[in-house]
């Protein structure tokens, strides 16, 4: 008798655990992604739409630019550069961002590669024109804002001001300065920066 009741005390122990697992397993909770219903619950986060398209590293680059987050759009930049190798586009943004960091010779390289790559985009010249500017290449800046004018037929505002800002410099080196010194990069499409010389 007593044997039996052992056996059958030793079942109920076991029988406990058992049948708490069993019970948990069938539970809406635990770590599954949806609870009662198919519902959502917990901490997970949301899934990846493979559908939606990318956004473009060099318009990702250039908003960045727009912010003055000028780090962040040479990342951003450099990222694209990756995907639509080293063009004449990302190498005048690139210039461009290095300007607004005040490194003006990495920005100077940087664009004189960007027009020898494409020599027809008179965004690429200007923004030329407003790094040899920041350096004190009046001169040389000059002539390359008139190249910029020329092959824009002289319809963009901030290439017409930039030249506009190199003459009266030009014409008043010896006896006064230029006091608004705003130079204007632009670039490809619509928008353009504001970059002021350093003094």
């Amino acid at each position: 008798m007593n044997d039996i009741f052992r056996r059958g005390k030793g079942r109920a122990v076991l029988f406990g655990p058992l049948s708490a697992l069993l019970l948990a397993a069938c539970s809406p909770g635990g770590f599954s992604a949806f609870g009662r219903g198919d519902t959502p619950e917990g901490v997970y986060a949301p899934g990846v739409d493979q559908k939606a398209e990318a956004v473009d590293g060099i318009e990702v680059g250039h908003r960045l630019m727009a912010a003055g987050q000028y780090e962040l759009a040479i990342k951003s930049f450099n990222r694209a550069a990756l995907v639509h190798g080293l063009n004449g586009e990302i190498l005048s943004a690139l210039g461009s961002a290095n300007l607004g960091l005040g490194r003006l010779g990495q920005a100077e390289t940087l664009l004189r590669r960007a027009v020898k790559e494409d020599e027809t985009e008179p965004e690429v010249w200007n923004n030329l024109g407003v790094v040899l500017m920041e350096s004190g290449q009046t001169a040389e800046a000059e002539q390359i804002f008139r190249k910029a004018y020329a092959l824009d037929n002289g319809e963009s505002d901030a290439i017409r001001d930039n030249l506009r800002l190199a003459l009266a410099k030009t014409e008043n080196s010896v006896m006064t300065e230029v006091n608004e010194d705003n130079y204007k990069l632009v670039r490809r499409g619509s928008g353009d920066y504001l970059i002021r010389p350093t003094p």
